[in-house]
């Protein structure tokens, strides 16, 4: 009854059905017309890290996805990426160390000497072996573990409340760029962190989209920086994965939220909605893709020490915590 009702009645879902249809077909068309897609090389990386740190580590695994892999790295990969991205040390690095620790098998063999040819145009194996940093799994060394106490860190996340008073100052662009650092750390379903950060602080486009969302009434003149997440769903071959771009754009931005705070600034996590009307005013503004999909918005800036913050009391630990 409710998809009769869908396809009949409300057109809710359809905006969200064409961004999950046309990313599905982007990546698709990648994998077959150029044998590439940058989201299949990550993901598949990271399933043969989990491989190499099993134990015991198998001497053969990964049949069924080696080749997509090794085609998408020949093509993907390159000199001048190894110097600009660490992404692509961490493909060779990752791949290099499967190859070398695999057993003797027909599609292994064929595959390694493909991979070691390509990786030739930058080392021989010498030089890399002697290589001090290897992005491969390791182990966690005691001496490597952060200092923050359990105070400490609860003590950050009861001093991040949504701010909505800022002082009139721009926002550094390097700060930012430190806060998505530490963001891009976030655990993301197979490493593909399939969201992007549109930064909005040029008065005139800041001015178009600020009042775009719910909730901004009374204070939207006075923030002087927008972030709008947004998730890119060519990340993913098929639907199942469709929720994946607000799961892992809500764990890079509590990250970055709480990032902002380290650095003297401050934010108000906004809404977004599903509204069609607003959604086609944020995709011509921002010039999205038909799969992109605006996730959230922030208002960041420098809090104001004059302005009140809301105290919102959380639920008790007993109404959102079960065992077993």
């Amino acid at each position: 009854m409710s998809g009769l009702y869908y396809l009949f009645f409300s057109r809710n879902f359809l905006r969200e059905q064409h961004a999950v249809l046309k990313g599905k077909v982007l990546h698709l068309k990648e994998m077959k017309t150029a044998k590439a897609n940058i989201y299949t090389l990550v993901r598949n990386t990271h399933r043969i890290e989990k491989g190499l740190l099993m134990r015991p580590r198998r001497e053969i695994f990964a049949l069924d996805y080696i080749e997509e892999t090794i085609e998408a790295f020949v093509v993907l990969w390159s000199k001048e990426k190894l110097k600009q991205d660490l992404q692509y040390q961490w493909f060779q690095d990752v791949l290099y160390e499967y190859f070398k620790g695999s057993a003797s098998h027909p599609l292994i063999d064929s595959l390694s000497i493909k991979f070691f040819d390509k990786i030739k145009e930058t080392n021989n194996d010498n030089q890399y072996d002697k290589a001090s940093l290897k992005r491969i799994p390791y182990n966690r060394l005691e001496k490597d573990l952060s200092c923050i106490s359990y105070n400490d860190f609860y003590r950050l996340a009861r001093q991040r409340r949504s701010v909505r008073w800022f002082e009139d100052k721009l926002v550094p662009h390097d700060l930012i760029d430190k806060a998505i650092t530490v963001a891009s750390q976030s655990p993301s379903a197979c490493n593909r962190q399939p969201y992007e950060y549109r930064i909005i602080d040029e008065p005139n486009l800041l001015k178009e989209l600020v009042n775009l969302p719910g909730g901004v009434k009374g204070y939207a003149e006075g923030i002087p920086m927008m972030v709008v997440v947004v998730g890119n769903l060519n990340a993913y071959f098929d639907e199942r994965d469709r929720h994946v771009i607000y799961i892992d754009a809500s764990l890079a931005s509590m990250t970055f939220m709480y990032a902002l705070e380290t650095l003297g600034l401050s934010s108000c996590a906004i809404n977004w909605p599903d509204v069609e009307v607003l959604e086609r005013k944020m995709e011509k503004a921002l010039k999205l893709e038909k799969y992109q999909r605006p996730i959230m918005c922030m208002a960041v800036g420098y809090p104001d020490p004059d302005g009140k913050v809301a105290y919102s009391e959380k639920r008790v630990l007993n109404n959102i915590r079960k065992f077993n």
